[in-house]
């Protein structure tokens, strides 16, 4: 691969391709912070407690890093503006708004913002306060996320959250408050123990918060959580297919009811209001470019894709060495960037364009229309209710 590489040791290189069309493609910012006060037993997520890091890495010395890359990373592409900003986690409210603040400074110092840039952050509803959501709104922030997940407490307890009940809903009300005009709730269902009733808590505790994003994820029992050793050693049951397939059409009732309508298989965003789309997640769905700084973190640019050194002590070491911290890097083929793109825009209510499928492909998909999987519009492949539940299944179908 030939082209631009930075940093002795970075192993990173972009080929002129790919640089050509930076800016001419969507191109966002992901921050990835890797602090969380306690583990989730569901999470597989790169993560630290205080506990886990010692004295290796800290707050300060992951931004000292994150400034460096950043302005490594704006230097490498020609300073783009970013349109999208998603800090990420981890739990980026554990920074608090003054952190948050320096973030997205060192954002716009080093690539800037598009203007009428989206920026989201991620925050746990018990690192939040009034206060909290006034000074991020102030520093630039346009969005947030708040890991809800549920409104029972024995499901909750189940997942290891540590926050309270009916908190999730309040912190959505205060950053309302403070002029967020889009606020986001995730939801994960069926996990051991919840029953209807639960979820339907769950749903109308959303509905009363008035926001105007809702992710619902199903629970995966990711290997190596703490979540997946109590399943396999008996003590909890493994989530149900049947029951999972019939939650998500009970969310996805009550949400559409409300005005809140999916547009990707796992997202509801009010209906008469596009602006309410997450626009970074859409970034990735339909394959632009980003730039993922911190532990750990992912990009994506022209078609090739690395990712940086997981922990944040070697994170940081690398960077005050001078170096971009890539862990690896794959230069993506046509073959790779078709089967993405199928994957991922399968799951939108947009649908896939059917002329970007071969000539198996499309027989594939008149199967899947045939089976009530998928219905044809204006030239694209969309899902029906029933094949969302089985989108991956679709997948299989169409590329095979």
């Amino acid at each position: 691969m030939s082209g631009t590489r930075v940093g002795v040791g970075a192993g990173l290189e972009l080929p002129a391709s790919a640089l050509a069309g930076v800016g001419s493609r969507p191109f966002g910012v992901y921050v990835h912070v890797p602090f969380c006060a306690t583990r989730c037993g569901y999470c597989d997520f790169n993560t630290y407690t205080a506990g886990e890091l010692g004295t290796s890495a800290s707050p300060q010395s992951w931004l000292e890093g994150l400034r460096r890359e950043l302005d490594a990373a704006a230097q490498l592409l020609g300073s783009p503006a970013a349109q999208t900003v998603f800090v990420g986690g981890g739990t980026p409210s554990l920074l608090g708004a003054d952190g948050l603040g320096q973030v997205l400074d060192a954002v716009r110092s080093s690539f800037g913002l598009a203007p009428g840039a989206e920026v989201t952050t991620e925050s746990n509803p018990e690192s939040t306060s009034p206060a909290f959501f006034d000074r991020i709104r102030a520093a630039g922030y346009t969005r947030v996320s708040l890991g809800m997940q549920s409104a029972a407490p024995h499901v909750l307890a189940v997942l290891d959250r540590t926050h309270t009940p009916g908190r999730a809903v309040a912190a959505a009300g205060e950053a309302r408050a403070a002029g967020f005009g889009h606020v986001n709730l995730d939801l994960i269902y069926g996990t051991p123990g919840e029953r209807d009733e639960d979820l339907d808590a769950s749903l109308d505790a959303v509905l009363a918060a008035g926001v105007d994003h809702v992710s619902a994820y199903a629970l995966i029992v990711e290997d190596g959580t703490a979540l997946a050793r109590r399943v396999r050693r008996g003590e909890l049951p493994a989530p149900d297919d049947d029951v999972l397939a019939a939650r998500y059409e009970r969310i996805d009732a009550r949400l559409e009811a409300a005005g809140l309508t999916w547009y990707e298989v796992s997202n509801w965003a009010r209906a008469d209001d596009p602006s309410a789309r997450c626009a970074h997640n859409l970034g990735y769905w339909d394959g632009g470019d980003w730039w993922g700084a911190g532990p750990g973190a992912h990009s994506h640019v022209g078609g090739v894709r690395w990712w940086n050194v997981k922990h944040p002590a070697r994170y940081a070491d690398v960077l005050a060495a001078g170096d971009l911290p890539v862990g690896g890097s794959e230069l993506l083929t046509a073959d790779d960037v078709h089967t993405e793109r199928v994957m991922l825009e399968v799951r939108l209510r947009s649908g896939l364009p059917l002329d970007v499928l071969g000539p198996d492909e499309r027989r594939a998909a008149e199967t899947v229309v045939a089976d009530g999987l998928a219905e044809l519009r204006a030239g694209r492949l969309v899902l029906t209710d029933r094949g969302r539940l089985l989108a991956d299944a679709v997948v299989r179908t169409i590329l095979t």
